[in-house]
């Protein structure tokens, strides 16, 4: 499996990972399908949502 990047953007993380929804859900991000997730990278939603970078992509990089 690819492995994810604070740079990749939420979509694409979507397409690439088979529980990607799942994870980012648990970490609070609910609107995954939204515009902004479209174009938004997993750094910048770590800081809209307040939540560490880097134990999401521990997660997703598991």
């Amino acid at each position: 499996m690819k492995k994810f990047k604070k740079t990749d953007i939420i979509a694409d993380v979507l397409q690439k990972h088979p529980k990607a929804e799942e994870i980012l859900t648990s970490f609070g991000f609910h609107c995954l399908y939204c515009p902004c997730a479209q174009m938004e990278t997993l750094e910048q939603a770590c800081s809209v949502h307040e939540v560490d970078v880097e134990k999401l992509l521990k997660a997703l990089n598991a």
